[in-house]
């Protein structure tokens, strides 16, 4: 894209109305271009969604870099998008409350028993994701069992392949524009229930949800920037891939507890 190409689409989404686009291209009009991490833009995100050369080639500003990856409104005068925002914004939960992961683990089987632990994980979706896989990896356990064979075998109580593809979808699918409750990880003795704000979008209902071949994107700004960033390989089959690896490791099915604005999915240990 030349950059009368790029004036001119900036142009465009500045006439058109707001409610025509996806939240997530939501212009934040009380944040400015110092509340965005320009360093994990240009060394982080910047490398994994435009190749070398095609960069070096354009040789444009951080603005229009900025701009062409929808992650401020227009060049002047650089009001961030949300996806802009959650991408690579110092602080995006300043700007949408709802941006962060909270964990608790729970030493029983109800909310009411002794917490373990309690974490709240924010940040630019390059550092919370990978905080969050630390996390989920910190408390995966990984018994030995002797009984069932001459060598010993070692089966995590859980696969971290599926929690991964579950917590992804949530933060990704999840309502940012109508909700400031973040997306939970509850982990029980015996199972952790994922809670994510926001039901079914768009062609995915509460009849259809899980039901391979059926996808859709509230946020296709954010689903982009993770797929860039590696965190999702292919769309539209992270469940298919969450029941796989649970069956694999010896788990029980996930069991999904889907409302209009509201989605749970809970695992179970592996006995």
């Amino acid at each position: 894209m030349t950059d009368k190409e790029l004036e001119t689409l900036l142009g465009g989404n500045e006439k058109r109305v707001a409610k025509d686009l996806p939240y997530d291209l939501q212009p934040l009009s009380s944040a400015s271009m110092d509340d965005l991490d320009t360093v994990i833009f240009e060394r982080v995100y910047l490398p994994s969604a435009i190749a070398p050369d095609v960069i070096e080639a354009n040789d444009r500003t951080l603005g229009q870099q900025l701009a062409s990856l929808r992650f401020i409104q227009s060049l002047e005068p650089g009001i961030p998008t949300v996806v802009g925002m959650l991408a690579t914004g110092k602080e995006p939960v300043s700007f949408v409350p709802g941006a962060y992961v909270q964990f608790l683990r729970i030493d029983g089987g109800v909310l009411s028993d002794p917490i373990a632990d309690q974490k709240d994980l924010s940040g630019p979706l390059p550092e919370l994701l990978r905080r969050l896989d630390d996390v989920i990896q910190a408390n995966i356990r990984i018994p030995t069992d002797i009984r069932s064979g001459s060598t010993e075998k070692r089966y995590p109580d859980y696969p971290l392949d599926a929690f991964q593809q579950l917590l992804r979808n949530a933060i990704m699918h999840r309502d940012y524009a109508t909700s400031n409750a973040p997306v939970r990880v509850t982990w029980f003795r015996d199972r952790v229930e994922i809670q994510n704000p926001g039901g079914p979008f768009g062609q995915v209902s509460v009849d259809n949800f899980g039901r391979p071949g059926i996808t859709d994107y509230r946020n296709p700004n954010v689903a982009e920037v993770m797929r860039n960033l590696g965190f999702v390989q292919r769309f539209g089959v992270g469940i298919q891939i969450a029941r796989k690896a649970l069956q694999d490791n010896g788990n029980p099915a996930p069991e999904f507890h889907v409302e209009v604005n509201h989605i749970q999915v809970t695992l179970r240990k592996r006995s």
